[in-house]
């Protein structure tokens, strides 16, 4: 059953104890306010107005909170979504327009299916209107889907971002056991690409016109990210999942190459090199910041409000899966020079996270019985 709770209690933060940055001296209190409960998963959450959140669970459904009510029925009108593994109805962000056009963008895994011909599944990108009543989602299409299909039920990637400009960003996974597609571009996997809203490709990207290239490719070589948001910057950051350590952060540039696989700070899973071993290579990016032992991130935004003290402006927050906590990040001159756990003892995936209209911070819990979360300032 979905329920809405709200409760507020503290929950003490804690320092990463890791060589090579220099810490946080003192650990505040946050206080977290219990919104929602009973979520199937959810993967991702986007604001609507009036203190109305959207909400994605994996499992395949959308719903709303609104204040002062339960959760929604899921909405009707999403297309089929195939759910499997990491697989199902993932990200979703509202159009930077969407006061007026009531415009949504989300991602799924989708079987392959007389549209897209092939077999197997991938990741797709749809475009919808809410409607007026918050019931349902009308004039569904789709943008954009991952090319080959292939049968499998990991790495799907799956954020969306919108960028100044107006184009989108979509990162996509190399779905795992295709890992080596990474690093050829007749395929999409491994990929961030950028489309316009209407599903075609600004002719600017950097391989159109290009032999043997899919034109909507941004940049190569990506393992799985489940992170990315516009900095202050104005530039696109991401994170990915490393094998077993070597976690990225990087910010990706135009027809530039980040190296899975051939370069990785991690490892096979049970130990061994990944190919020849490599940690860099000519013609390769580095990561701005990696962990090893892997964190398994997910969700990512920059704080831009003040609400939490001045010193936390501008800081990178990002969810561990693996941990189960939030990091924040200080960075200067675009790399990390100062890490803090927060939230150790919430002892629940951190999916995704968000700055909400207010200012504070919203997390999603990936769990059978996950959570909303508002993260409130020290008392």
């Amino acid at each position: 059953m979905h329920t809405q709770l709200i409760s507020t209690h503290l929950l003490a933060t804690a320092l990463v104890l890791t060589s090579g940055y220099a810490f946080a001296q003192n650990a505040d209190k946050l206080r977290t306010e219990l919104l929602a409960e009973g979520l199937d998963h959810p993967w991702a959450l986007a604001f609507i107005g009036d203190g109305r959140i959207l909400l994605t669970e994996r499992s395949g459904d959308m719903r709303i909170l609104q204040p002062g009510a339960p959760l929604s029925a899921p909405l009707t009108g999403l297309p089929k979504i195939e759910v499997g593994g990491q697989g199902g109805l993932l990200d979703v962000i509202t159009d930077s327009k969407f006061a007026d056009n009531r415009t949504i963008y989300f991602c799924y895994s989708e079987e392959a299916n007389a549209r897209t011909g092939g077999s197997g599944n991938s990741t797709a990108l749809a475009s919808a209107r809410l409607s007026n009543d918050l019931k349902k989602l009308e004039q569904v299409k789709v943008l954009f889907s991952q090319k080959p299909k292939f049968a499998s039920r990991a790495h799907f990637g799956c954020r969306i971002v919108e960028r100044p400009d107006g184009t989108l960003f979509m990162t996509l996974g190399e779905r795992y056991s295709r890992m080596q597609d990474a690093q050829t571009l007749d395929n999409h996997h491994g990929k961030i690409i950028r489309i316009r809203k209407d599903g075609s490709v600004p002719p600017d990207n950097p391989y159109v016109g290009k032999t043997g290239a899919l034109p909507e490719i941004w940049s190569i070589g990506h393992r799985n990210s489940q992170g990315a948001t516009l900095g202050p910057d104005g530039r696109l950051w991401m994170h990915e999942h490393g094998p077993q350590g070597g976690d990225e952060i990087n910010r990706p540039e135009a027809g530039k190459n980040y190296g899975w696989p051939v370069i990785s700070y991690g490892e096979n899973y049970g130990g061994g090199k990944i190919g020849a071993g490599l940690t860099a290579q000519a013609g390769m990016e580095q990561p701005l910041h990696q962990w090893t032992p892997s964190i398994a991130p997910s969700g990512m935004t920059f704080l831009r409000s003040t609400r939490y003290g001045k010193a936390w402006q501008g800081n990178l927050f990002v969810g561990s899966l693996k941990f189960r906590y939030l990091a924040r990040l200080e960075l200067k001159d675009g790399k990390v020079v100062r890490e803090e756990r927060l939230l150790t003892n919430l002892e629940q995936r951190v999916r995704d996270v968000r700055e909400g209209p207010d200012g504070l911070l919203y997390l999603l819990t990936d769990e059978a019985n996950g959570q909303l979360i508002r993260v409130l300032p020290a008392p």
